[in-house]
């Protein structure tokens, strides 16, 4: 993410980003809310007399034009962000369009701004010079490619040998398979994981193809191989060996860390009524929220900024989870927000 310009007034006014990667995408999702204004670039169509002849030679034109959202939708896999809502600025105010933002596009967002889409902003563009990481987890017949997003990893290639024939040759080729998969994913860096002793044989045939592989490697034990297994690299700290302040990383602990408290009736709360409560005893020492559940009750109009804001004036933290990521997805069915506490609530 780039940030082109910014000019606010007590956290209110403009602010002008250029989206580069899918993962930006991703942080606009969240950023862009019903009722701002958002100008970008877009193409509309243009009638002309002798369009009316020929309607099906309707011409479409760029132009920019400014739009007050109504919705927002993030199509992951086709690497594009839909906003939707009625035109204020440009050709054909009051009718109704979509902007498809796409990296290298860049869009104004004029807003009412909070402190956590400020915080957004700044980790977006820091993310943006960490290294890309794919992760292959593997075992005797299969082997899962995901690669490492700023929202979770997203699996991009499933791997398996050819059945009926495990011998040397039918090995080869599927080694050779997950070598070009990864190279596929233009990452910087791999991680390569899994149980027993095939993830090691991998490492030596890639070394046979590049001897600069083991430079750019973590080699990880995991008891399971796909989502499983790339759960399991998060929580060994595969990632932080090679990246600092892995936010992804760091959701995973907490929540197995709330996991672990409420195991055992211990310090943790969760879901709204619950997280409420252990806020007016100032027991909140880490609260979590899904960022869906953010997004839902901003749009319901709760005082929920009212509780972040007030955490963190107590010396809390506040960590937003991504709902695309597989903590983020368990969180929501915990109602989407939950704290670790400073002591154990008293029950009833």
């Amino acid at each position: 993410m780039r940030l082109l310009k910014k000019s606010l007034v007590k956290l209110e006014g403009e602010i002008t980003l250029l989206p580069e990667s899918i993962d930006d995408l991703w942080h606009l999702r969240h950023l862009v809310e019903k009722g701002d204004l958002v100008f970008a670039l877009t193409f509309r169509k243009v009638e002309s007399a002798s369009d009316k002849l020929r309607p099906e030679k309707t011409e479409r034109k760029p132009m920019r034009l400014g739009v007050r959202v109504d919705s927002v939708e993030f199509h992951r896999f086709a690497n594009r962000l839909r906003i939707s809502g009625i035109i204020e600025s440009g050709q054909d105010v009051g009718s109704h369009h979509t902007l498809s933002i796409e990296p290298l596009r860049d869009l104004s967002i004029t807003k009412r701004w909070r402190r956590d889409q400020i915080d957004r902003i700044k980790k977006a563009i820091q993310e943006s010079n960490r290294p890309e990481i794919a992760i292959v987890t593997i075992e005797s017949g299969q082997a899962h490619i995901g690669v490492l997003r700023q929202y979770g990893i997203e699996e991009v290639a499933s791997i398996a040998q050819s059945a009926g024939k495990l011998d040397e040759s039918s090995q080869s080729e599927f080694f050779v398979q997950i070598y070009n998969q990864l190279l596929n994913t233009g990452a910087d860096d791999y991680i390569v994981a899994g149980p027993g002793f095939i993830k090691d044989d991998f490492v030596r045939f890639a070394t046979q193809k590049d001897n600069s592989f083991p430079d750019r490697l973590i080699v990880e034990n995991t008891t399971s191989v796909g989502i499983s297994g790339f759960q399991e690299v998060l929580r060994r700290g595969a990632v932080d060996r090679l990246i600092t302040d892995a936010h992804l990383v760091r959701e995973a602990r907490l929540f197995d860390a709330l996991l672990r408290e409420i195991a055992v009736n211990g310090k943790a709360a969760y879901g709204m009524a619950e997280v409420a409560k252990a806020h007016e005893w100032g027991a909140i020492d880490t609260l979590l929220i899904g960022d869906e559940t953010l997004r839902g009750e901003r749009e319901k109009g709760t005082a929920i900024d009212d509780l972040l804001s007030a955490v963190s004036n107590s010396n809390g933290h506040v960590v937003v989870f991504s709902t695309e990521f597989e903590p983020g997805k368990r969180l929501e069915k915990l109602g989407g927000i939950a704290a670790l506490l400073r002591f154990k609530l008293q029950d009833g």
